[in-house]
């Protein structure tokens, strides 16, 4: 008695969502021999095929179980469904079937494709769950049955496995059409109309998306998150951090009934020893698991459909789907936990084999193993430094015990360099100290080699604490008393040589020693100290005047990085922040304020005192924009960061240059008077971040009038750029000069001086600090442009600095801040409708902003507001100016800027 449901489709696809991203593939499948839906178990193999056939009449369907690997059975059910497929077409043999009058599989489809010889339409029979046949008779009918079946036909097979049909022939003859897991999985538009279709709650798509990504697009993993959703209402919101919020239970009882307990006890714990690597390739597993079979139990894993990914670019490394890899080490802590250590001291091992240094010591760590944690920081770890696995190694040091710790002078010298290479300068002394006393306790002999390399980092030390001529002595000391093949320490003492000729203003030599560590680390593979060499070069060649130059050594070094595989280190930050100052300085505000970001997510793991020059970069560039909101909060952080830091005078200078952008903004001059009156002048200025200092002491007396003292000062730092050659620095100084010739009523001078300047800003392409005195010289320049006495070149940039200067003239006066507001409301002729509806202050920043032709996305992103929020305050100030629209809005607005004697 045969059982209907078998030959049935499935037919309850009311919940499933139309697919036409896959249903587009399929749309030429009758001109092939095969269509293979092939995932894991829960893609919806199943229900993809029953989309894709339900309004197709020509269909036969065989729901395939355990049972049907009898042959007489499977030949028969298959044949019922061959008949519903071709209108009966091959009853003779059906009968044959059943009376079992066949001596092989082979015989019968003779028959069959003799009867079907006169049926001509197109049909499609669908195998649905052929991974549970393992008859190899069974498999070998298939194969004669599609090699040789009428072009008409179409066969279909739903298989969690790749089932053994001679695929790969007809793969190469391109008659076989698969969609694997890749793509079964929901994407994010696909995850969307899936959640809208079940939850009446409305889902935001960024959630949505993460939802995904976590699961892999995995829609049964999808469909369990969905039914616990419905019954917990705004339960959503919490999944970013983890679907174990969604019953994670169910997710395993999916897992173990569907998948793992089908499998043998030898694969059980062959997947159990694998889960405790996140990727693997055969060799590893090998020396995991002591087996000399793990290629081919690995291909089985592949074959079995067991939640197995390939890695994109990797040559034959693969890892679990992430699910999986969850499921299988929960299984892991239930049935082995007593294999625990074990397993990670022999993951480590394996990694250790592979060269892979790094995910060796994180295993070794999760094993508990003092000593092979030793025996990895001792071996290998200065090369992991080196490769910026600084937070890794700080970490594990951590672990270590007193004795294990002071058992070696290099691990010592190792931890110092950790501290050092993260910015902690001030703590580097004190763990050297403690080093050598504790080595000392142990009678540990601390040689001339070794004693070089803790000089040689004391001189980096105090160099990055202002101490030139300290660290000069030191790094003397220390090439004295290094050998030639301590290489590291040698190119670290070289550096620092070249960093005190660059702090004294000794341009050339500080270049030439930047260049030789270079070479010498670049030989060496020490990939840290090469970038280094190359930042500092850039610096060097901006006070030069060689801006471009030192900007393609900026696209240098982040080839190193990217090659080196160094974007987590600080050093990336570095360079970014460099690549960040000179795109500002060419008023490329956009690309300027992206690295300023990209800095911020470098420094996210570290200290958040490392992040103040970001900071204070993007409050320059919003001050340049003349958002003067989005600058107040940057430089609130600023000002909570210097409160809790000790900086050094170059971050400082930095973060007060953007601060006195602030203020001039502002027109505040009572908080520049106040830090004016805070500040001490440096001892001498021969480096640019001493001139940077001194030239905010210039800005801030220009601003409060005192140009007597501005005028002294600058005389004295601008013949220290003469001297030292410090081009970009006297360019800079020079602009400022400009400016205090046209307040000292020296017209001439002034526009001699800008001249000149502008001529020079034609090769370096420096203008933000031309848009800085925009108020102060925009009229000079219309003289100059008048006079006609400019080149081509010079007057073209004047000009596009003039279009600059007028639109953050016009950003500027819409900043309709309280002071603006209540000198607009004082006013006699004020419209009585705005003196007796009155804006709340959030309202006239909005006003504002539309003036200035911001979207509403934009005002939502410079206000930090929510975008219906925006929505409710334009609104509430339409009703209460009682206009309608945006361009009202804007002819409001520029009638009261009217009013006040601003002019748009």
């Amino acid at each position: 008695m045969w059982i209907p449901s078998k030959l049935t489709r499935p037919a309850r696809l009311h919940n499933a969502i139309l697919r036409p991203r896959i249903l587009e593939a399929l749309t030429q499948a009758s001109y092939y021999r095969l269509v293979l839906f092939r995932s894991p178990a829960g893609y919806g193999k199943t229900t993809m095929a029953a989309q894709w056939l339900k309004d197709i009449p020509h269909t036969g369907w065989f729901n395939i179980d355990d049972n049907d690997n009898e042959t007489f059975r499977f030949v028969n059910y298959f044949l019922q469904a061959v008949n519903k497929a071709t209108d009966s077409s091959c009853l003779k043999t059906q009968a044959m079937a059943e009376r079992r009058q066949f001596a092989c599989i082979t015989t019968l489809m003779n028959a069959l494709f003799a009867e079907l010889s006169n049926y001509q339409e197109t049909c499609y029979i669908v195998l649905d769950d052929y991974h549970v046949i393992d008859n190899d008779d069974i498999h070998e009918g298939m194969r004669f049955f599609l090699k040789h079946m009428p072009d008409n036909i179409t066969l279909v097979v739903t298989s969690r496995i790749m089932p053994p049909l001679g695929t790969a022939n007809l793969r190469i003859r391109d008659l076989l059409l698969e969609i694997d897991n890749t793509g079964l999985a929901f994407d994010d538009e696909e995850t969307q109309r899936f959640f809208h279709q079940r939850i009446s709650e409305n889902i935001e798509s960024e959630l949505l998306s993460t939802l995904r990504k976590q699961v892999e697009g995995w829609p049964s993993a999808l469909q369990l998150i969905a039914l616990h959703a419905k019954q917990k209402p705004h339960s959503l919101a919490n999944s970013t951090q983890s679907i174990a919020a969604f019953n994670r239970s169910h997710l395993w009882d999916y897992l173990a009934e569907e998948v793992f307990d089908q499998l043998s006890d030898d694969t059980k714990d062959f997947l159990l020893h694998c889960s405790i690597l996140d990727m693997f390739n055969a060799e590893l597993i090998t020396e995991l698991t002591a087996r000399s079979d793990a290629l081919s139990m690995l291909e089985s894993l592949d074959r079995f459909g067991l939640f197995l990914t390939q890695l994109e670019g990797e040559d034959n490394w693969y890892r679990f789907h992430h699910l999986f890899a969850e499921f299988l080490r929960h299984q892991r802590y239930t049935t082995i936990p007593q294999q625990r250590n074990e397993l990670h001291c022999n993951a480590a091992k394996a990694w250790l084999k592979q060269g892979n240094f790094q995910q060796a010591l994180v295993h070794t760590l999760k094993s508990e193993n003092q000593d092979l944690i030793t025996d990895i920081l001792c071996d290998h770890g200065w090369n992991m430094f080196h490769q910026g696995e600084l937070k890794l190694l700080e970490y594990a040091i951590e672990q270590l015990d007193q004795d294990a710790l002071f058992c070696s002078p290099r691990l010592c010298l190792l931890r110092a360099w950790l501290a050092q290479s993260q910015h902690r300068y001030n703590n580097v002394g004190e763990l050297l100290a403690q080093s050598e006393a504790e080595l000392a306790l142990r009678k540990l002999t601390i040689d001339d080699a070794i004693q070089g390399e803790f000089n040689a980092l004391r001189a980096q030390v105090a160099i990055n604490q202002s101490k030139p001529q300290e660290a000069l002595a030191l790094a003397e000391l220390s090439l004295g008393q290094l050998p030639a093949t301590t290489y590291r320490s040698r190119i670290v003492a070289t550096s620092v040589i070249g960093e005190v000729h660059h702090c004294l203003g000794n341009l050339n030599q500080a270049l030439s020693m930047m260049q030789q560590t270079e070479k010498m680390a670049r030989q060496y593979h020490v990939y840290h100290q090469a970038l280094w060499a190359l930042l500092q070069q850039s610096e060097i060649l901006v006070a030069q005047g060689a801006i471009h130059a030192a900007f393609e050594l900026l696209d240098q070094a982040l080839k190193l990085i990217k090659e080196q595989h160094l974007q987590q280190v600080p050093l990336h930050e570095f360079t970014l922040r460099l690549k960040a100052q000179i795109l500002w300085c060419w008023h490329r505000l956009e690309e300027a304020e992206q690295c300023a970001h990209q800095c911020l997510e470098i420094l996210a793991p570290f200290d958040k005192s490392q992040s103040l020059h970001a900071y204070s970069m993007l409050a320059r560039i919003a001050v340049s924009r003349g958002e003067l909101d989005k600058a107040t909060r940057y430089l609130d952080i600023c000002n909570n960061l210097v409160k809790n830091t000790t900086y050094h005078i170059d971050w400082l200078a930095n973060y007060d240059f953007s601060q006195l952008l602030y203020w001039q903004a502002k027109n505040d001059l009572d908080a520049i008077q106040y830090w004016l009156s805070t500040v001490t002048l440096p001892i001498t200025y021969c480096n640019h971040f001493q001139q940077l200092h001194a030239r905010n002491i210039v800005r801030s007396h220009l601003l409060l009038q005192n140009l007597d003292e501005a005028q002294q000062l600058l005389n004295t730092i601008q013949q220290h750029c003469i001297e030292h050659s410090l081009h970009t620095d006297q360019h800079r100084n020079t602009v400022v000069q400009a400016v205090l010739y046209k307040l000292s009523e020296q017209p001439q001078q002034a526009l001699d001086t800008l001249k000149e300047v502008l001529t020079i800003s034609n090769h370096s392409g420096m203008i933000s600090n031309f848009l800085c005195e925009g108020e102060t010289i925009s009229g000079l320049l219309h003289t100059l442009i008048e006079q006609k006495q400019l080149d081509e070149l010079t007057l073209h940039r004047s000009q596009y600095l003039l279009r600059e200067m007028t639109s953050k003239q016009r950003a500027r006066v819409v900043h309709f801040d309280e002071t603006f507001v209540d000198k607009l409301l004082a006013l006699p002729n004020i419209p009585e409708l705005i003196r007796s509806s009155p804006l709340t202050q959030r309202e006239w920043q909005v006003l504002g902003l539309i003036y200035a032709g911001y979207s509403n996305e934009q005002i939502s992103n410079e206000l930090d507001v929510a975008a219906t929020t925006i929505k409710t305050h334009i609104r509430n100030l339409y009703q209460k100016l009682n206009i309608t629209n945006r361009r009202q809005a804007i002819e409001t607005a520029e009638s009261l800027l009217k009013l006040i004697g601003l002019a748009a």
